[in-house]
């Protein structure tokens, strides 16, 4: 079985980095209907900041743990936004967790997953429901879980992960605001997509379509 390692995760900062760019102008334009317009800007130049930190050769003789604290601090340092410290979080919190007991296989992506979203909640102080990017990170992690643990392949369980973060974008539209900026627009947030959601989506599209590619996931 593949290993989840530093090679995997520069593949999935380069597919991530590659559609949230694609989607920036559409990220904003979603932002500036609850935001201040400059979720796309933040999430594109972000991520390309973690690419240029996987150039080359160099990301493969970090360890996974050390790789991920290094795009925790690079991700801060380029994106001064409210989401700059939730997913630099994230990053430090699945750091510590494969810290513990690395080498993680393939099949161990929901971990990962699972901690970019303990991170974010504890930093935001929000969960499912409150109309963030938690909305399709929590589902998400729980398809890819509940897949997996019916006996699916990782791929499978990957694109499970990728329905449910759509889904659970999409939700975001129906629901009223109680966490960050947003929240100041109160009911008037209804009928608006989260944009954090709809960034969190792409990203883990992103990390379905890297585990996808891996040979032994299927």
């Amino acid at each position: 079985m593949a290993e989840l390692d530093s090679d995997f995760i520069a593949r999935f900062f380069r597919d991530a980095a590659a559609r949230l760019e694609e989607r920036r102008d559409e990220l904003c334009q979603l932002d500036g209907l609850v935001g201040d317009g400059d979720h796309g800007t933040s999430m594109a130049n972000g991520f390309a900041a973690l690419t240029e930190l996987v150039r080359g050769s160099s990301s493969h003789a970090r360890s996974p743990a050390a790789l991920l604290r290094e795009a925790a601090d690079r991700f801060l340092s380029h994106v001064g936004a409210t989401v700059g410290p939730l997913y630099a979080t994230g990053l430090i919190d699945t750091a510590q967790a494969m810290e513990k007991d690395a080498p993680w296989q393939i099949n161990e992506f929901p971990r990962f997953m699972a901690g970019i979203a303990r991170g974010i909640a504890r930093r935001g102080k929000a969960g499912q429901g409150d109309k963030t990017m938690l909305d399709a990170w929590l589902p998400a992690t729980r398809a890819a879980q509940a897949s997996l643990a019916r006996g699916a392949s990782a791929a499978e369980a990957a694109r499970d992960a990728c329905r449910a973060a759509a889904e659970g974008a999409q939700a975001t539209a129906s629901m009223i605001a109680s966490s960050g900026r947003a929240a100041r627009l109160k009911e008037r947030s209804i009928g608006h997509r989260d944009p954090g959601a709809v960034s969190a989506a792409i990203i883990i599209e992103a990390l379905a379509e890297t585990v996808e590619a891996t040979p032994e996931a299927h």
